[in-house]
């Protein structure tokens, strides 16, 4: 009788989640043999489930690898994810980009990570590394930070007593530091980035919170550092981020997640 192949990496779900989660926002195209760095995997596990997902269009070929196939972005558009959210702040979010003529997002807080549901590009502006689904280290992030700083005292905990690894030239990676930083934000309402994330970016951020205090979502301006005054915009941000505040508030009933 065959059996289903099992590793040490789990399931064979938990082995699928992992191809993908080897791809990062700066990831055009992956080759097996780093995909199975990234993950952990043997390489024939790593080409055969490549194999089935390509023929599903999960995966496409490009050049000497794979990249994320179209099928997976049409279920990302379909997945259950803040619709509400992020059609009540599109507007404030198209005012603020209109207003400082940078490129706005909005992202919310998942576990460890930043998840960004919209992204308004500024306009003649060389496009940033970030992308509508895309995840980074909430440390790392304007967004992230601006969450984690409203975030109860045990999700902080946990966060800052993990592994924190530079994923820009200026990422923050000590503890104490970055809760310094979160009272700060706290004081001002405004969280900032300098090349935290990525080379060159740079942006101003802030939380928005439902009534309870509660952190929903982030909102953000960023642009490249040489080009950006990130604390004049800050205003700006915080202007927008409480605006739609105030709509989340006049709307208890909509769906978060």
């Amino acid at each position: 009788m065959r059996t289903t192949e099992r590793d040490d990496s789990g399931s064979m779900v938990g082995r699928v989640a992992s191809i993908f989660d080897a791809f990062t926002a700066h990831d055009d195209e992956l080759g097996i043999s780093e995909i199975a760095r990234r993950t952990g995997l043997a390489k024939s596990t790593v080409s055969r489930i490549v194999s089935e997902l390509t023929e599903r269009k999960f995966l496409e070929r490009s050049g000497r690898g794979v990249r994320l196939g179209l099928r997976l972005f049409e279920l990302g558009e379909s997945a259950a994810r803040p619709r509400d959210l992020r059609k009540i702040a599109l507007a404030s979010m198209a005012d603020l980009r209109a207003a400082v003529n940078l490129t706005v997002h909005l992202a919310v807080l998942e576990r460890d990570e930043v998840v960004y549901i919209e992204i308004l590009p500024a306009r003649g502006i060389p496009p940033l590394p970030s992308r509508v689904g895309g995840r980074m280290p909430a440390y790392a992030t304007g967004v992230g930070k601006a969450l984690l700083a409203w975030s109860p005292p045990e999700v902080i905990d946990e966060i800052l007593s993990g592994q924190l690894v530079s994923v820009g030239p200026k990422t923050v990676t000590d503890p104490a530091a970055l809760r310094r930083e979160f009272a700060r934000i706290r004081a001002s309402g405004l969280a900032y980035e300098r090349e935290e994330s990525a080379p060159g970016v740079a942006c101003a951020a802030a939380a928005l919170r439902a009534s309870n205090g509660e952190p929903i979502a982030a909102l953000s301006a960023a642009g490249w550092a040489g080009d950006v005054d990130i604390r004049r915009v800050g205003l700006a941000v915080q202007t927008a981020a409480q605006s739609i505040t105030r709509l989340i508030a006049r709307r208890p009933g909509m769906r978060f997640t």
